[in-house]
């Protein structure tokens, strides 16, 4: 028999749409009064606020009255609930419902070496770029999906935020009811919020080609529309939407943690309060996530278990992976329990019936449900700013609500109807214990079969007896409304058999669905009750997968720390001490670290509560400094795009997460200079990191440090590999040239107009970078190869007014080694590199020691990640090649890099007063049996031998846990993903895009 919640008359509903006022009708107007009253009700009016046995009355779309003591005027249809509960519906905070499906392109594919576009292809007085679109407006594009509002509704969800999501900055959206009717009557905020991303999507110019670019386009967009507010000869659809904008509330999607605090930055420049779309993996640094005070948009997405059971694909998943598997349930419980506001959204699902799975995983996890309710209903009406008609049960409001078989967040309780505008939805048919019993299906590869569903402690149970089989294969079984799911493993088969299915009909209780078999064959599935049943009592079974054990590590990868390590006054006697001072090497010497510095170097030094280490055999050197790295950059080291990019920063896009930071230190580097690759003659600017492992990106900045920008000559300024068609200038070495003659006159005519208070002048970023070199307050690290061309840029500063501070690579050194020695240029070689193409075919290994004995200040670099690890041994080539002296050597990777970086005075020697930035060796720091036992940066310990074989340890005991776990959840029906390999993207000079697919290696 059929049952259902409510009996109301149908003919009550058909027509119940109050008539749009300004629509004409075809034939006899119809509008009936829609009231109805709520009795005998548990009415949720919001999280923490129940009425008992309350009425709830609706008048049309809006709640006219509720209370526990109503009286239910005359006209009103009552619907006895029988204790049943009302809750507010749902609010999806950031959804895509009502917008045409767009294909995201990635940011990496455009700007690379292809066809290059410079200006907008589209139509009209817009902005020059394409990827800037604020003038969109969701509202425009928005239309009623019926299918989608079916699918949401079912869930609970009874409005949404509209948003197209294309482009870095997407516009503005609309708020939206879930009701099925026009588009005219469901908007209820026309303007919601302006949003911006990270993510150029379809756009089709080229530029940015890395998110340093996109970080920099929109910063530049901010300041266009400060200027375009006062200007007075240009007309621009996309400035003056971009300026009208500012006055909603801001929206700033990402992907990741490190955008979270990336897009605050942003934020705190331009005096904005961004509400951030969120990754999920917030908790993975999380006191940053809540220094920002930003509010959040949490989806509810976690990954699927990896698929271990095959140790070749073991090898395949990293621990982070693994780790990020188990801890993101619990993101949103941390974010509660340290004060961060956030809502919950399902965007982001492949399939919105695993919402309630997720959120009660989450629960599981931690998350009170007091506060997944307001994340659901009070707290996204307030982001959106309807609050006066959603988020609550309250007179005057929308009647937005749904009603539930019992508290919403208990096991079992079903969402019977979603009312939305006034208007009822049925989301669930039948009762649970109502679908109880034994269907006859057929099983794709097993044949016919009888299908036992029962019910224990509000749960659902099922088993499958397959054909004559007496046996039972166990089945887990979960239902949200209508919806079903089933998995099982099929006898005499590997793998698991899954079914989605849903309830079908009620008389014959039917349900339907699709079979999708362990090999991934996917087929129809249907069942149909033919017999009652029911289960037998057995105890609870325990979640194996659900809660989550494990602790948080920083930085989140393999060799992370549970705690961040700190310094500690250290005492280091006895060792051979290599200072870079005027002392040179002092023998059986003693060295005092305290607060971070070096306090003293000398023999019998004591101090009060130190830690001693023995350093009889050992020898002690200052830090290694790596001019020219390219580690812990996220996604992209080039924004190759255009030939002039000074207005990119590395420092926008520092990767706290890279583990080539750990790597390095073990090979006893400490500071390391990140630079923009070489694919355009003026780069971006650098930025000096310590290699503060666990650190944010801001914490392994050097600071105070004067800043450096990236100039390059050569073969892949003017792209002789890159094969493309509608290549950008320049094409040749004189048009490299041309560029820089160009670059500079500008930036002094822009220098002359902020001179003179020009308050027509508009902001460029590209210029105030440029201005910075010729006032001296950035300074110059040229790639460079060619004798010719190092020429040329050293005579076009001198024409200009600027000065190169360091040729780097510079291959071609020891033959302008006298001209760089007279302008107090600074050298940054390879030891030995050359051969690997042709502007390098004059390389020699003398290089450095020829420039050193022009009394060029030569440093040696790495220019790569792995040979960074091995900066000492490349030192002493230079005592092979040109027979250097040990020491002088060692301070090419040391004392020389810090001087050319400007911070000698704090790194780069061990003298009292200078950062404690020290290594000891276990050898003579040149020779190739030298390990770096400890690294110090700042006094704190960041690698230990010792320590990190006992790491090792525990990583692979960690490892072994998450593993077991997948495997648990695996045959507990988890569903699986196959674990691919992530190799760690290593940059290089010419590496373009944001994951590096055209690298060729050329450097």
């Amino acid at each position: 028999m059929k049952r259902t919640l409510l009996l109301l008359v149908a003919t009550l509903l058909c027509g119940a749409a109050v008539a749009q006022e300004t629509y004409p009708v075809n034939g006899s107007h119809d509008e009936r009064p829609q009231l109805f009253a709520f009795t005998n009700a548990n009415i949720v009016v919001k999280a923490g606020e129940v009425i008992r046995n309350g009425t709830l009355l609706v008048d049309g779309k809006h709640i006219a009255a509720l209370g526990r003591n109503q009286s239910v005027p005359k006209g009103y249809v009552t619907v006895d609930l029988q204790g049943k509960f009302i809750y507010p519906s749902f609010i999806d905070a950031f959804s895509e419902y009502g917008q045409a499906s767009r294909s995201q392109r990635s940011q990496s594919v455009s700007g690379g070496r292809r066809s290059q576009i410079f200006e907008s292809t589209k139509q009209g007085a817009y902005g020059w770029n394409e990827a800037i679109r604020p003038e969109v407006a969701a509202k425009e594009t928005f239309s009623v999906n019926e299918k989608q509002t079916e699918e949401l509704r079912k869930i609970g969800f009874g409005a949404v935020q509209s948003i197209v999501r294309d482009g870095i900055a997407r516009g503005s959206s609309v708020v939206a009811t879930l009701a099925n009717a026009r588009e005219n009557e469901v908007i209820i905020l026309p303007d919601a919020g302006a949003h911006y991303s990270f993510n150029k999507g379809g756009a089709e110019t080229s530029y940015p080609s890395s998110l340093m670019g996109t970080i920099a386009l929109l910063r530049q967009t901010y300041y266009d529309s400060q200027w375009y507010t006062t200007q007075h000869e240009e007309y621009n659809i996309s400035l003056e939407a971009f300026g009208k904008l500012q006055n909603l509330p801001q929206f700033f999607e990402v992907d990741d943690v490190l955008d979270v605090l990336r897009a605050d930055k942003i934020a705190k420049e331009f005096g904005k309060s961004y509400i951030i779309k969120a990754g999920g993996n917030e908790y993975q640094r999380l006191e940053d996530v809540r220094a920002t005070g930003a509010s959040l948009i949490v989806p509810l997405v976690f990954p699927k278990v990896y698929d271990v059971e095959d140790p070749a694909d073991a090898r395949n998943v990293t621990l982070a992976q693994l780790k990020h598997w188990e801890m993101a349930p619990a993101n949103a419980a941390m974010l509660e329990k340290a004060g961060v506001r956030f809502a919950l959204s399902p965007i982001g699902l492949g399939n919105l019936r695993d919402f309630w799975t997720n959120l009660r995983l989450a629960l599981d996890n931690g998350l009170s449900q007091g506060y997944a309710l307001r994340a659901l209903t009070e707290i996204p009406a307030e982001m959106l700013g309807v609050s006066d008609k959603l988020g609550t049960l309250e007179r005057g409001k929308l009647a937005n609500f749904i009603i539930t078989s019992d508290t919403l967040f208990k096991e079992g309780t079903i969402i019977y109807e979603n009312w939305v505008q006034g208007e009822k939805f049925v989301a669930t048919k039948v009762d649970v214990q109502y679908i109880t019993g034994e269907y006859a299906t057929t099983l794709p590869g097993a044949g016919a079969a009888r299908l036992f569903i029962g019910e224990r402690d509000g749960k659902l149970t099922a088993h499958l007896k397959v054909g004559n089989d007496t046996a039972e294969t166990k089945v887990t079984a979960t239902r949200t409304g209508d919806l079903l799911s089933f998995s099982f493993n099929p006898k005499g088969q590997e793998g698991t058999t899954r079914i989605s299915g849903y309830i079908a009909d009620d008389h014959p209780l039917s349900l339907r669905g699709e079979a999708v078999q362990p090999d991934g064959t996917v087929s129809a599935w249907a069942a149909t009750h033919t017999a009652a049943y029911t289960a037998k009592a057995s105890p609870r079974l325990r979640k194996t997968n659900a809660v989550s054990e494990g602790e948080v590590i920083y930085p989140f990868v393999a060799y992370g720390n549970t705690k961040l390590p700190e310094a500690k006054t250290v005492l280091i006697t006895n060792a051979t001490v290599w200072t870079n001072e005027a002392d040179g090497i002092l023998e059986n010497t003693d060295i005092l670290l305290a607060g971070g510095k070096i306090k003293a170097v000398g023999k019998n030094l004591s101090a009060a509560g130190a830690t001693v280490i023995d350093g009889t055999g050992k020898h002690v050197t200052p830090g290694i400094i790596d001019e020219h790295s390219h580690i812990a950059i996220s996604r992209g080291v080039n924004e190759g795009s255009h030939s002039v990019t000074a207005e990119v920063r590395i420092g926008d896009v520092v990767n706290s997460e890279d583990i080539n930071i750990y790597r390095q230190l073990a090979g006893g580097v400490t500071t390391s200079h990140l630079l923009h690759g070489s694919a355009n003659s003026i780069g971006g600017q650098s930025q000096l990191i310590k290699l503060r492992w666990g650190k944010n990106p801001e914490g392994l900045k050097f600071g105070g440090n004067d800043g450096f920008i990236k100039f390059a000559l050569g073969e892949n300024v003017k792209q002789s590999n890159w094969g493309i068609t509608g290549s950008r200038f320049p094409q040749t070495r004189m048009g490299v040239e041309q560029v820089y003659y160009d670059a500079f006159t500008r930036a002094k005519e822009y220098k002359a107009r902020m001179a003179a208070g020009d308050q027509t002048l508009r902001r460029n970023l590209t210029l105030d970078a440029l201005v910075e070199i010729l006032d001296k307050k950035r300074f110059i690290t040229c790639h460079s190869y060619v004798q010719s061309e190092i020429n040329m840029l050293m005579h076009v500063g001198d024409s200009m007014g600027f000065q190169v501070n360091t040729f780097t690579h510079i291959l071609e050194g020891y033959k302008v080694a006298d001209k760089m020695a007279s302008r107090q240029i600074a050298g940054a070689s390879f030891a030995d590199w050359w051969a690997y193409k042709m502007e390098v075919q004059e390389a020699i290994p003398y290089n450095a020691y020829l420039m050193h004995k022009q009394h060029v200040l030569t440093a040696i670099n790495s220019d790569d990640a792995e040979m960074a690890r091995r900066l000492n041994q490349e030192a002493a080539k230079a005592v092979k090649y040109g027979g250097v002296s040990e020491e002088e050597a060692l301070k090419m990777v040391t004392l020389n890099p810090a001087e050319i970086l400007h911070v000698g005075n704090r790194v780069g020697s061990l003298a009292p007063g200078k950062d404690a930035d020290v290594v000891v060796w276990s050898d003579r720091p040149l020779s190739i049996y030298a390990k770096a036992e400890k690294t110090f940066v700042d006094g704190v310990k960041y690698w230990d031998i010792e320590e990190d074989a006992a790491k090792q340890q525990a990583l692979a005991a960690e490892r072994a846990r998450l593993i077991r776990k997948s495997l648990q959840a695996k045959s507990g029906g988890g569903v699986t993903q196959r674990p691919t390999a992530q190799p760690n993207m290593e940059y290089h000079c010419d590496t373009i895009g944001e994951i590096g697919e055209f690298e060729i290696h050329t450097h």
